[in-house]
């Protein structure tokens, strides 16, 4: 298939199941995390030596915040052990980090940890990988039609487009996903992208996100390579 591989400029995650998986092994649901964490750095590598041009993850919802506290501060542990130990590696590999979402829930341990690699990493010109925290859909289109409304208010002569909106969007200036993976074979969105993700080619995977590594994220690319992206139009 390689040979007729097209590569998606955006590829996003919804990483899922780290939980199932250490269940299955009589694990702490942290140990889960711990070894997603493991696939998120298989999956970085492998999609910037592809020539993908932004990697999305689905990193910790709104949602999420309803989980046992315990197993929340550990996430957030991880993340910014992650991050601060990554560092290095995505300057090296000319990765820029984004990190999207609402982000004054956040502590100021892990706010400091994201400002310090978007930050450091700005200048990077490869890839971009674009980390979801504290996010969901509808929050990102609520904060939006409330910014475009203001704007609106302060200027009832200019005509606002539907492009227009994009711009209010957590996400402007970055491309809509190409084709969204999901994880662990859960069928459904999870308030995630809903705006963005209105024509990207869905991937779903009933490999737990523990296990997902270089080989798992090819054979969704050449899936996606198989697909006929019509956008509505007949061909």
């Amino acid at each position: 298939m390689e040979e007729n591989r097209i590569i998606p400029a955006h590829v996003s995650i919804i990483m899922d199941g780290n939980g199932r998986w250490a269940k299955q092994r009589g694990l702490e649901r942290v140990s889960g995390h711990k070894e997603g964490r493991e696939s998120v750095r298989a999956c970085v590598s492998c999609a910037a030596k592809a020539g993908i041009k932004y990697l999305s993850l689905f990193a910790f919802s709104e949602e999420n915040w309803k989980r046992p506290l315990k197993e929340v501060t550990a996430l957030m542990n991880l993340l910014v052990e992650s991050i601060t130990a990554e560092l290095g590696t995505f300057i090296e590999n000319n990765i820029r980090v984004r990190v999207i979402g609402n982000i004054a829930r956040l502590s100021p341990v892990v706010r400091s940890a994201i400002s310090k690699a978007e930050e450091n990493t700005a200048a990077c010109t490869g890839m971009t990988l674009v980390i979801f925290l504290s996010y969901s859909g509808k929050w990102d289109i609520f904060q939006a039609a409330r910014k475009m409304a203001a704007d609106m208010a302060a200027d009832p002569g200019r005509e606002f487009t539907m492009e227009d909106f994009d711009n209010y969007l957590a996400t402007a200036g970055i491309p809509d996903p190409d084709l969204i993976i999901r994880t662990s074979g859960e069928q459904r969105i999870s308030n995630y992208l809903l705006w963005q993700a209105a024509y990207s080619e869905f991937y779903i995977t009933d490999i737990l996100w523990p296990d997902f590594r270089e080989k798992e994220l090819m054979d969704a690319i050449d899936e996606y390579s198989r697909r006929d992206r019509r956008y509505g139009k007949v061909k």
